[in-house]
């Protein structure tokens, strides 16, 4: 029986015996999101939440980095306004072994199985035209994309002992972030 179907029945059955239908999705029921074609991407304001009605476990081994995050710290010091991190918000939603991470306008939809096929196939949010690939994997407590054809460059994530999110990107160094939602919250970017 094809996933989708199954998935529907077994919705329905716990649908009649009470169950929330929400909570029954697996990550591969639910269909891949993709940074919206037009100029700056998803805009001030974050799309629905791509795995809200996911109820698979998260995968052994993947940090728990579900939630809406600030930009708190770059390089070691608060970013002054102006700064291109000023303000900056992402949404990490998880759901098994898959990861969507929401930021800057564009949507990086994986599973973090370090296969290409499963990978991010996107753009970049330096154009929101240029298409991109990063294999994505969990590794001792972190998530990683590493974009194929850049031997050496990775983009890593982990939650920090203070609870705050570590974020290390070779263009911009280090960044902490702070959890200011849950990642089924709606969020709208300031002025």
């Amino acid at each position: 029986m094809a996933a989708g179907v199954s998935s529907f029945l077994a919705a329905l059955a716990l649908s009649a015996a009470g169950a929330p239908a929400e909570a029954t999705l697996r990550a591969d029921d639910i269909p891949v999101a993709h940074t919206p074609q037009v100029p700056g991407g998803y805009g001030r304001t974050f799309p629905e939440p791509v795995l809200k009605r996911c109820g698979e476990p998260l995968a052994a081994g993947a940090p728990d980095l579900r939630g809406i995050w600030r930009i708190v710290e770059v390089n070691g010091r608060a970013p002054a306004p102006g700064e291109r991190m000023h303000g900056y918000v992402e949404r990490i939603e998880q759901c098994g072994n898959r990861i969507v991470d929401m930021g800057g306008g564009t949507i990086a939809d994986a599973w973090a199985d370090g296969t290409e096929a499963n990978a991010v196939h996107d753009v970049s949010v330096r154009d929101f035209r240029t298409p991109m690939v990063a294999i994505a994997t969990y590794e001792a407590g972190a998530f990683i994309l590493r974009p194929k054809g850049m031997p050496g460059i990775e983009v890593r994530r982990w939650l920090e002992p203070d609870g705050r999110m570590g974020w290390t990107r070779p263009d911009l160094g280090r960044m902490r972030l702070e959890r200011i939602g849950g990642p089924n919250d709606p969020y709208t970017r300031g002025e």
